[in-house]
């Protein structure tokens, strides 16, 4: 029809038409026909990421009920690119009814609105896998489950998907006794696909799950029949996170509208110290003294204004820091403990202390940060380094270049702390491991997908503050050991040159050999600290460290280190020098007037599952100038506060002000 042509009388509107057409869509048939947002954008991919939401949830259903994980993972080749997963674990187990909700519909789940830490939080995983299988075999999948003290009565049933209606369709429902079982749940589903090997591979996925999760045991069988057991490093549990509610900082002005409108609160006072976590009366009065707004007014009646006002003066008032109980980071010990157990085969030389973050916020949600570095041995120390990225302790297998722990290494320049970097930009090159954990109550991730994590300012902050301090860790373990390497040079040719011209000289002189202990002390000026270890036996480290006193006047001074305090045996507490140890396992011992050219020796047991986590090279003095110890480092300022963690830094701009003044310091040293 032409544009200025007229419609024929009595004809349907155009809208009329266009708006006949329009109707809901159901979530699972979007995401039917979105496949890539999940995840399944790629046939490798594709079995991956199934096998990955089997064993999040398996996971968290163990963590949950306070069962140490065993997982059994099975990838069977059929035909063609079509695969039979199956994924077992010694979990609670679902209640029956519960059991096609759970499989068999998108966005349903019981942690999406509880905010605390987990590792699923959409609801859309486990179902999304089966709606895929079905889609891609037309296969249906068959699950089953127990629960403990049922009768020893498990129930199976097959289950597809209606897109439509996004329900399940139930089938072949029946109770059966499920043998040496005491609860768990089984899920057995068909896909197509194309299993691979390497860096994005579900041998790599489950690999890395193991380094996060050491309280797990994980079993795999690959589909040519071969079977890898990562067992379980330590009988601990993840410390429970609990849920909370919203921390204010972050928070954005539409959350907090509808925030504001959902309440039951009578009162913007009430809603503020009652709704929000660490919101004391005294900072709601403070909030009301900067906006002006009244305090026994409804938060149904709040403004945009208002809110805005609001948001604005919770960023000028001091709150505490999020609570931690929302959270259950892995911890220091824990981390080391995991890639110790996997990495063993490359023997590194150094396990950098692994720092924890305090918590943060963003958008309301806590948050934190750690961060490990695995230095030396056998990895490989051409090309870049290794970058290990987990979120909620779940591998991020994917798009690295669109996250935010990406971004962070990037950003940080390595050349200070002895790795390579051409231009001070980008993945460092050389022998090492870099691991980086951002645990949330909500990850901010890219996509559906959980595959990079969102580059939010406050998150890369955070991750570059943990990285540096990490790194600072191994930059002092680099130094020391060169400092070490030029002293027992220095020290092996006196030992050898000096002996030798005192023993020419009394034979020419005919008189006897002089002792020469002072005269090395004097010459050498240092105190040398050299641990050894004894670990002939399994779960147990003999510790031993021989302190010489190489200059020439008696020496006092304190050793610290940080114990696994799991490990600990009576040995310690027995032994002479042994001062005290905290409840976080921070032990010391004093050296009392040492005197010249004499040594002393302190020594302890460790023993159980952690007692190789501690490294010997990792202890410090306090109470003697630095400069002249060989073999530990100066006690950290924050000694007094958990981990290894430097809280009195605030900022990117003060780490690196700080290590500038280090380097001057250290430049002076040396040149003396």
């Amino acid at each position: 029809m032409h544009p200025n042509e007229k419609k024929p009388s009595g004809s349907v509107p155009t809208a009329n038409i266009l708006a006949s057409k329009q109707k809901e869509i159901s979530i699972t048939e979007f995401f039917e026909k979105n496949k890539q947002i999940l995840g399944f954008d790629s046939k490798s991919k594709s079995l991956l990421m199934g096998v990955k939401e089997a064993v999040d949830n398996a996971l968290d259903a163990c963590e949950e009920a306070d069962i140490l994980p065993d997982i059994f993972v099975k990838v069977e080749k059929l035909e063609d690119e079509e695969y039979r997963m199956i994924i077992e674990d010694n979990g609670p187990g679902i209640v029956r009814k519960m059991m096609p909700n759970v499989f068999g519909r998108l966005l349903y789940g019981s942690r999406f609105h509880a905010l605390r830490q987990s590792r699923g939080q959409q609801g859309i995983g486990i179902s999304a896998t089966i709606m895929f299988g079905n889609i891609s075999t037309g296969k249906p999948a068959h699950v089953q489950s127990k629960i403990e003290g049922e009768d020893s009565v498990a129930w199976g049933m097959d289950i597809v998907i209606d897109t439509k209606s996004n329900r399940p369709i139930v089938s072949n429902e029946a109770a059966f006794s499920w043998e040496n079982k005491d609860s768990g749940t089984r899920i057995e589903y068909f896909t197509r696909g194309r299993y691979i090997s390497g860096k994005q591979s579900i041998f790599e996925y489950l690999k890395n799950t193991a380094i996060v999760n050491p309280h797990a045991k994980i079993t795999f069988v690959d589909p040519d029949g071969k079977t890898f057991v990562f067992e379980r490093a330590t009988d601990t549990l993840p410390v429970k996170s609990k849920e909370i509610k919203p921390h204010p900082e972050g928070l954005e002005i539409g959350d907090l509208q509808k925030m504001s409108q959902a309440t039951h609160q009578k009162s913007v006072r009430a809603f503020l110290i009652n709704d929000f976590s660490r919101v004391t009366a005294r900072i709601a009065d403070e909030i009301f003294k900067i906006t002006g707004i009244k305090p026994e007014k409804k938060p149904s009646n709040l403004t945009r204004d208002e809110c805005k006002d609001i948001v604005n003066a919770i960023a000028d008032v001091k709150i505490m820091a999020p609570q931690t109980d929302c959270l259950s980071p892995i911890g220091d010990t824990l981390i080391k403990k995991g890639l110790m157990h996997v990495l063993d085969g490359m023997r590194p030389e150094y396990y950098a202390p692994p720092v924890t973050r305090a918590p943060k916020a963003v958008n309301g949600n806590p948050f934190t940060v750690e961060v490990g570095i695995v230095y030396g041995g056998d990895i490989p120390s051409e090309g870049q380094v290794t970058v290990l990225r987990f979120a909620n302790r779940v591998p991020l297998l994917y798009q690295a270049g669109a996250c935010a722990i990406t971004k962070a290494i990037s950003d940080v320049d390595w050349r200070r702390y002895g790795l390579e970097q051409r231009g001070g930009k980008g993945i460092p090159f050389g022998p090492a491991i870099i691991l980086v954990h951002v645990a949330s109550t909500k990850v901010f991730f890219t996509s559906e997908g959980k595959e990079a994590i969102a580059d939010l300012s406050e998150i890369t902050e955070e991750i570059g503050l943990a990285l540096r301090l990490c790194g600072r860790n191994l930059k002092s373990h680099l130094r020391k050991r060169e400092r070490r390497e030029h002293t027992r040079a220095k020290f092996e040719i006196v030992q050898i040159i000096l002996p030798e011209l005192a023993k020419r000289s009394a034979d020419f002189l005919n008189k006897p050999v002089p002792n020469l202990d002072l005269t090395i002390s004097k010459i050498m000026n240092v105190i040398w600290i050299e641990p050894s270890v004894d670990s002939k036996k399994k779960k147990f480290r003999k510790i031993t460290y021989t302190v010489f006193n190489y200059t020439r006047n008696e020496r006092s001074f304190r050793m610290h280190a940080q114990l696994p305090k799991e490990a600990v045996n009576l040995t310690l507490f027995s032994e002479a020098h042994f001062v005290e140890m905290t409840e976080d396992g921070k032990a010391a011992w004093d050296i009392k007037d040492l005197p010249p050219a004499a040594s002393t020796t302190i020594s302890f047991e460790l023993t159980g599952d952690m007692a190789d986590v501690f490294s010997p090279d990792d202890v410090y003095i306090s109470g003697i100038n630095p400069v002249i110890v060989m073999g530990a480092d100066p006690l950290p300022g924050d000694w007094g506060i958990k981990g290894i963690e430097v809280t009195e830094i605030e900022s990117e701009e003060d780490l690196i002000e700080e290590e500038e003044e280090e380097e001057e310091i250290q430049e002076v040293l040396e040149d003396d």
